[in-house]
């Protein structure tokens, strides 16, 4: 007869899991930890070393400073921000350096545009890549470097005065003038790529069909591609607008006795020694920039970024 026979079964445990093994799989299924844990380090660092430090610097534009000793008295009043809104200086400075914004702005878009419309949909993908690399290479050299290469282009006898004076024209020479250049130099790639990423996402089947109807080149840079690519301007001019307002070096180096807000804030840091009145100065590009971003939040520019 047969026998019924059982065999034991044998049971395997499955090994515990580590610690590691278990943080790893918790992460996995939620990945806003996972994200808030890597953000975490990156933002503890611009809270405390970048946004702390600012902070710190403008509370001191309610201190005061000893007269006699230069020292820092920490005694709160509204004597700096009150001497920036009435004194005349200040004002006039204000609107000096608002309007070379606004001029370096107006400037660099211009520019950009075309550049960035035969990058975007002129070119050839060779032809593109060659155009891209060109207009990065700027950003590879140092701040100073372009700034003392501008002071030799705009030196008298420099080449920009060689090159107007077989024309009949004069150097801008140190100034002003000589200022914008550089900046609107400085700052043209920034405006460049934001307005060449819009036009990128600009189908060419729109460009095809408002010609197919009869519009011309005007009528369809008008009606079709500006409104498409208008956050990427805006984008490109926060760039310039933003870095204009707040640059001293250039201005310093090229600009010869043009006052503006950074220069102030750079001549009361340093040869005057007066931290409380340079922070108050700072408040004023501060509030500049929040009332621009304000107003263009809501286009869609600040995702271009």
């Amino acid at each position: 007869m047969p026998t019924d026979v059982t065999s034991p079964v044998r049971v395997t445990e499955l090994p515990r899991q580590s610690v590691a093994r278990r943080g790893s799989a918790y992460l996995y299924r939620h990945a806003k930890v996972r994200l808030a844990l890597l953000l975490s380090a990156p933002l503890f660092w611009l809270g405390f070393v970048y946004i702390a430090a600012l902070v710190a610097l403008l509370i001191t534009a309610f201190w005061s400073v000893d007269s006699f000793t230069g020292d820092i008295l920490i005694e709160w009043n509204f004597d700096n921000v009150t001497t920036i809104l009435t004194e005349s200086v200040y004002q006039a400075v204000t609107l000096r350096t608002l309007g070379a914004a606004a001029l370096v702005t107006i400037i660099d878009i211009a520019l950009a545009l075309p550049i960035a419309f035969v990058m975007a949909k002129v070119a050839n993908k060779s032809v593109q890549r060659a155009l891209v690399i060109a207009i990065l290479m700027p950003l590879w050299a140092s701040y100073l470097v372009k700034a003392y290469a501008w002071r030799n282009v705009l030196a008298e006898d420099g080449v920009l005065d060689w090159t107007l004076g077989l024309v009949g024209g004069n150097s801008p020479g140190y100034g002003f003038e000589g200022a914008i250049l550089t900046l609107s130099y400085l700052w043209l790639p920034y405006v460049i790529l934001p307005i060449y990423t819009a036009l990128e996402r600009v189908p060419d089947s729109l460009l095809d069909a408002s010609s197919d109807l009869g519009a011309r080149t005007w009528t369809t840079f008008r009606t079709v591609i500006m409104p498409l690519i208008t956050p990427g301007i805006i984008a490109g001019s926060i760039f310039s607008f933003s870095l204009t307002l707040g640059d001293y070096i250039a201005v310093k180096i090229v600009g010869g006795a043009t006052q503006t807000l950074g220069t102030l804030v750079y001549t009361n840091v340093g040869t005057a020694n007066n931290l409380p009145l340079a922070a108050a100065i700072a408040f004023i590009p501060i509030a500049i920039i929040f009332i621009y971003l304000g107003a263009v939040r809501r286009t869609g520019a600040l995702s271009n970024l």
